[in-house]
């Protein structure tokens, strides 16, 4: 037998919310059954921002330094940064150093911020609605610096019924769950422990299988006993 030959199966948002809604027994038969599910997914990419990381919607960015200055602006969209360096010229290359984070009490009780030239060695990330970067030491003149960045940025909001959602294909059976029991606490109460359970075990499913496959080396600690 013959098989498809294809793999681009997807789902518009129109086509999300009449599954989820069928979840919990019910059709969509009015304008706001749909504007009430589109609320739902909107707010179910908003928990799924706080749950962990969502491959997909890791970025690569960079910023370009400015000598004296030590706090700036990041996109909007950006939810957290992960992997940071340094990025500055040596010769005919470029030469990326690892910066460490601060944390909040960290970057606080930093003795004078602006004051301290050089290369930046640390940075402090603040999830404020624009969120923010503060560097320590503040970049100095010596040489162009580039701070390039992984970052989560938010998930895409749903949009017209006609667009696809802003996910991995392995993500849809846990989206359609996700936004089924979202729905079940209006629409269908009786089955609000059941649905919940099966996109508890989705996002499980699939929360373990979205992670970076490198390897990871465990070294023990050696300490010299006299």
């Amino acid at each position: 037998m013959a098989t498809s030959g294809t793999t681009s199966f997807d789902l518009d948002i129109e086509e999300i919310i009449a599954e989820a809604y069928e979840r919990c027994g019910i059709e969509t038969r009015t304008g706001y059954d749909l504007r009430t599910a589109r609320r739902s997914l909107n707010l179910l990419f908003a928990e799924w921002a706080s749950r962990g990381l969502n491959l997909w919607t890791i970025q690569e960015h960079t910023l370009p330094l400015v000598a004296g200055d030590f706090e700036y602006d990041l996109p909007a969209n950006i939810v957290d940064v992960l992997s940071t360096v340094v990025r500055s010229p040596q010769g005919n290359q470029n030469i990326d150093v690892v910066v460490n984070r601060f944390s909040q009490a960290e970057w606080l009780h930093t003795p004078n911020k602006g004051g301290t030239l050089g290369r930046p060695a640390q940075v402090y990330f603040q999830r404020t609605i624009t969120p923010k970067v503060y560097f320590f030491p503040c970049p100095d003149d010596s040489v162009p610096y580039t701070f390039v960045y992984y970052a989560i940025r938010r998930i895409e909001d749903a949009g017209n019924y006609t667009n696809t959602a802003d996910v991995n294909f392995r993500f849809l059976p846990c989206l359609v769950a996700g936004l089924a029991y979202f729905l079940s606490l209006k629409v269908a109460p009786d089955r609000i422990t059941l649905l919940k359970q099966i996109y508890e075990e989705n996002f499980k499913l699939i929360g373990d299988a979205d992670r970076d496959r490198a390897s990871y080396y465990a070294v023990p600690e050696r300490t010299m006993y006299p």
